[in-house]
């Protein structure tokens, strides 16, 4: 069985990680922390995750729990999770991080300090979005230069990064797709008098409200027609089962930086 250690235990996503993590039959629930002011320090992890009492209290420190695990899953906040990232290395275990709002440059220092650990990183570890990223890239190439590419993204009113890490992804497959660089490309706001639109764009486009969880559409418009794609996310299930099939995968693999492609076999696609 492969010990894991959950990251934000008591947290929205880290209580669903808990409870898919217990449910996967190579997995065993084994620690979980908080940050040491918690309320949550010192309850039993199961009873968060909602699988009954475990016996296993919540630690106010990564460093109290990490002997215990084979491998951290962290969904928390991009600060966070990078110095988590730092001891991981340090301790060599392994990771998976499903934080959002990673830079460019957290990105690059995971890749560095990836030699000294396996590592899974993704915005995204819904099994249903990550096959969205490969479709959307193989539609945009297809039908090329010739159609204008829209992204819109809506989550809940309590989501802290714009647009999400997903909507990023799935902007950055689609260029791919038609030779363009999202960086030189993206358009982010529209607002008053913006002129026309440019033929080489992609726009990317954020709702925030309610309890929405996650939904993701890319719009594909040409000359009289218009082909949309959508994820819709029902349950933060999606992403803990992934987090979870993750953790089983990265254990086994050596040093180095994976993402969602390489757990499910989609790298090639």
């Amino acid at each position: 069985m492969t010990k894991v250690i959950v990251a934000g235990a008591a947290g929205r996503m880290g209580r669903r990680i808990g409870y898919m993590v217990h449910q996967h039959g190579g997995l065993a629930l084994a620690a979980g922390f908080e940050r040491a002011d918690s309320a949550e320090v010192g309850k039993d992890i199961g009873e968060l995750a909602g699988v009954g009492a475990l016996g296993v209290a919540v630690a106010g420190s990564f460093e109290a729990v990490a002997a215990k695990g084979d491998v951290v899953i962290d969904f928390t906040f991009h600060e966070a999770t990078m110095q988590l990232a730092r001891k991981a290395a340090k301790e060599q275990k392994a990771m998976v991080i499903g934080t959002t709002g990673l830079s460019a440059e957290n990105l690059a220092e995971l890749r560095e300090l990836s030699r000294n650990f396996p590592c899974v990183q993704s915005p995204n570890m819904a099994v249903g979005v990550n096959v969205l990223f490969k479709i959307a890239k193989k539609v945009a190439g297809i039908l090329g230069d010739g159609y204008d590419i829209e992204i819109v993204e809506a989550h809940h009113r309590m989501k802290k990064d714009a647009p999400s890490g997903t909507a990023l992804k799935l902007g950055e497959m689609v260029a791919e797709g038609v030779g363009r660089n999202l960086a030189e490309v993206g358009v982010y706001a529209r607002h008053g008098m913006i002129g026309e639109r440019t033929d080489r764009e992609i726009g990317i486009q954020t709702i925030r409200a309610g309890d929405i969880v996650g939904e993701h559409t890319v719009y594909y418009c040409g000359a009289g027609e218009r082909l949309e794609i959508t994820h819709r996310a029902h349950s933060r299930d999606n992403f803990a089962r992934g987090a979870a099939l993750a953790a089983a995968w990265v254990v086994n693999q050596p040093n180095g930086l994976y993402t969602m492609f390489d757990v499910l076999g989609l790298q090639d696609l």
